[in-house]
């Protein structure tokens, strides 16, 4: 499960905005756009979020399960 605070905080690691994840996930601006803007769990037929997912670590994300953070909750990383 990924959440739409964590896409954010991607981006913000890549220095993206919404409009270069659009380019590289292959997913409308405005679905980037709605999927952020709702809390939790991303609401989203499963090739979207495969295709963000995809496109944020192949640009060197990595995505972090709950209890794998210091904090316990889900989260990013940039690859070592």
């Amino acid at each position: 499960m990924i959440t739409s605070e964590q896409i954010r905080a991607a981006r913000a690691l890549l220095r993206w905005e919404q409009k270069d994840l659009a380019e590289a996930s292959s997913v409308s601006l405005p679905s980037i756009k709605r999927l952020e803007g709702q809390p939790g769990a991303l609401s989203a037929q499963s090739r979207t979020i495969e295709a963000l997912k995809r496109a944020l670590e192949e640009a060197g994300v990595v995505f972090q399960a709950a209890g794998e953070t210091v904090g316990g909750g889900p989260g990013v990383r940039m690859s070592k």
